[in-house]
């Protein structure tokens, strides 16, 4: 009888051990396929993929998109440029005007009486007042251009309030030693301050250039 119950223990322990082990082999075998169908899906992949795709088609759309700048061409005309080319322009005429002056006669203590009537309108003359027409030009340009960088709060010593000095100063030089000139029947000494005057000028171009 004792023999009977334990070969029946025996048998059961048997069939639980071999219950045991199937179950744990299942369990095995259920771990290791789970990270397959969860992480590493189809679908898991065509998506990653689909997402790739799309960054790199962004990325080249917004390469394209970019475009080199183009270089800087500064105006060819401007109203600075014009108060230069204008200013340049006075002490070229200046310069003829000096070079077509007459070489004889008198400016001093002249005879009206021993010396012919002087002609007026001839080269000289008339490149004196194409000098005063291309300074006045010039400084109108210059105020109209430059209007705030003349401040006497800077003081005279400041560049640009010289250039402003030494230009208007120059000009009114050149156009009273004109006038001067044209308005007396006899040589009158004048020369001297309308080169001054385009000296002036020429300082004062020198300074801001």
């Amino acid at each position: 009888m004792t023999v009977d119950v334990r070969l029946r223990q025996f048998a059961v322990a048997l069939c639980l051990a071999a219950l045991a082990g199937s179950a744990g082999a299942v369990e095995s075998m259920l771990d290791l396929t789970l990270p397959d169908s969860k992480y590493y899906s189809a679908d898991a992949k065509s998506f990653l993929v689909a997402e790739n795709d799309a960054a790199i088609s962004q990325a080249k759309n917004s390469t394209a998109a970019v475009t080199p700048a183009a270089e800087f061409e500064p105006k060819l005309i401007t109203g600075k440029k014009v108060h230069e080319y204008l200013g340049l322009a006075t002490i070229a005429l200046a310069g003829l005007t000096m070079i077509t002056a007459p070489g004889e006669g008198c400016e001093h203590n002249c005879n009206p009486a021993t010396q012919p009537p002087r002609d007026v309108n001839g080269t000289h003359a008339q490149l004196a007042k194409a000098t005063v027409a291309m300074a006045a030009a010039t400084i109108v340009s210059g105020l109209i251009t430059h209007w705030d960088d003349f401040s006497l709060e800077d003081g005279w010593s400041d560049p640009d309030n010289l250039h402003v000095l030494l230009g208007v100063t120059g000009a009114a030089l050149m156009a009273y030693a004109v006038n001067k000139s044209a308005n007396s029947s006899v040589p009158v000494s004048h020369a001297g301050i309308a080169e001054l005057g385009a000296l002036g000028m020429l300082v004062a171009i020198k300074l801001t250039w």
